[in-house]
């Protein structure tokens, strides 16, 4: 039988703030275990929470990037559950009155994907389970989270990672998070239903704390596969919470689901109100980054590149900063982009080097290589050797190039050479003649090797059809 999946999507992303949500410890990431902590994330008896201001202006800047509306008015409540990793047997969430809500991320093909809400929370500490023993480190507990909740609009598993994919892009952008999945600061809990088309929804299973966008896709087909099974064998499909283990590339159940219900939220009584001004709105929205899908567009529609091209950069904000400012600098889009993704791409050998994109040449540098190619002074290739070399150290492009090299070819110089070429490939000649085309590219070797890469191909050609007759 055909099976439709239905699918939403949780992602919890840690904010990029120094300090935890409700105290004053690091919120780095690393270091010995349990040395990131105090009374206060670790909720010993008498210590009291105090809001971090900055969790919720990376809230609200969240927010308005994936085009939520505002409360403007909200309050923090208690979640109650009991965990080796939460030591006050609750955490400090948000209910009913959440900071963001009705948002939206829209993917390639248009579809817009709803965000129902987004919320701010203390992340828990975390599990290390060794030799038989399970250890608890609280270092990550208390570090501030936003919960972005999409509605249950995903239709198949290729939506649910260009939906996560482009969450990332944008959250990345804006600054409020790195979103590394491989540390922890970005994760998904995929919500998975199948049903026959035109029946009612199915039972939803719930795969928590996937940790990489490609295992998105997986987990949610062998959930899919999972529950069809089931159904086939004429079962009913149980409210789950369920795990994805790449290493075994399974799903199993954890536990059944729990409901709102089984947290007893309630407002939480040591911290109080908050409200968010409309005017402070308006100042985070004023200092939203240009959004990538936005920077893809233009670069493809206002500047010319090919977007097969333009993808390569436009998701890393320190690439497309560089870019910006090197075109802004006089270099032309198109071979600026070519001497990044050609030539500097090739010294980054992780798409973390990508995103810091830290380089000894400046976007200026690159300018002034770059319009070297554009007054047709020197060659892609030559302007490539000179680039490699320049990011060795971080000198000018005067450095590697003098103002000698520079010097054009006179007309007669060009005819000499092509003369020479002429007379040194009597059979590349005669096949010219005989209309075979490709034999003149012996005849610009020649010209290219002994005019140091000066002569103008274009202008050489024509010289040689011209004198072969």
């Amino acid at each position: 039988m055909s099976y439709q999946l239905v699918c939403g999507i949780e992602t919890h992303i840690e904010l990029a703030t120094k300090t935890k949500i409700f105290c004053g410890c690091t919120t780095q990431f690393g270091g010995e275990p349990n040395t990131h902590c105090c009374p206060v994330c670790t909720g010993q008896p008498g210590a009291l929470p105090v809001l971090n201001k900055r969790v919720i202006e990376y809230a609200v800047r969240a927010g308005l990037a994936v085009h939520c509306d505002i409360n403007n008015n909200s309050h923090m409540d208690r979640k109650n559950y009991v965990y080796p990793d939460l030591p006050k047997a609750y955490q400090i969430s948000q209910f009913d009155e959440p900071v963001c809500v009705n948002g939206y991320v829209e993917l390639d093909s248009g579809k817009k994907i709803r965000i129902e809400r987004i919320h701010i929370e203390e992340d828990a500490g975390k599990l290390v389970h060794d030799g038989g023993y399970t250890y608890v480190d609280y270092n990550r507990g208390g570090v501030p989270l936003i919960e972005i909740v999409s509605m249950a609009d995903i239709s198949t598993p290729e939506e649910a990672k260009e939906y996560a994919e482009k969450l990332q892009l944008i959250m990345r952008n804006v600054g409020v998070s790195d979103c590394k999945m491989q540390e922890g600061s970005m994760r998904c809990d995929v919500n998975v239903s199948i049903h026959q088309p035109g029946e009612p929804w199915g039972t939803r299973t719930e795969i928590k704390n996937i940790n990489s966008l490609s295992n998105i896709v997986r987990a949610i087909d062998l959930e899919m596969e999972r529950q069809e099974d089931i159904i086939e064998s004429g079962e009913k499909v149980v409210q789950s919470t369920m795990r994805y283990d790449a290493n075994s590339d399974t799903v199993y159940v954890l536990r059944t689901k729990e409901n709102a219900d089984d947290y007893r939220y309630f407002p939480e009584p040591d911290i109080l109100r908050f409200y968010i001004s409309p005017e402070k709105v308006e100042e985070i929205c004023a200092s939203l980054p240009e959004l990538p899908d936005a920077k893809l567009k233009r670069y493809v529609e206002d500047m010319g590149l090919p977007e097969n091209n333009a993808r390569l950069i436009y998701k890393y904000r320190n690439v497309t900063n560089f870019f910006d400012d090197a075109v802004g600098e006089g270099a032309s889009p198109s071979n600026a982009l070519n001497m990044i993704i050609g030539t500097i791409y090739a010294t980054l050998q992780t798409e973390e080097d990508k995103e810091n994109f830290e380089i000894k040449t400046t976007p200026k540098q690159l300018a002034e290589l770059v319009k070297l190619i554009d007054d047709k002074k020197i060659r892609a290739n030559k302007a490539k050797d000179v680039l490699s070399k320049m990011l060795e150290n971080g000198d000018d492009v005067k450095t590697f190039i003098k103002e000698e090299d520079l010097a054009g070819l006179s007309d007669d110089d060009l005819r000499t050479l092509c003369q020479g070429a002429i007379d040194a490939n009597p059979k590349a000649v005669e096949d010219i003649k005989n209309g075979k085309d490709k034999a003149i590219n012996v005849m610009f070797g020649y010209v290219m090797k002994n005019s140091r890469g000066k002569a103008d191909v274009k202008k050489a050609e024509a010289m040689i059809r011209e004198m072969i007759g």
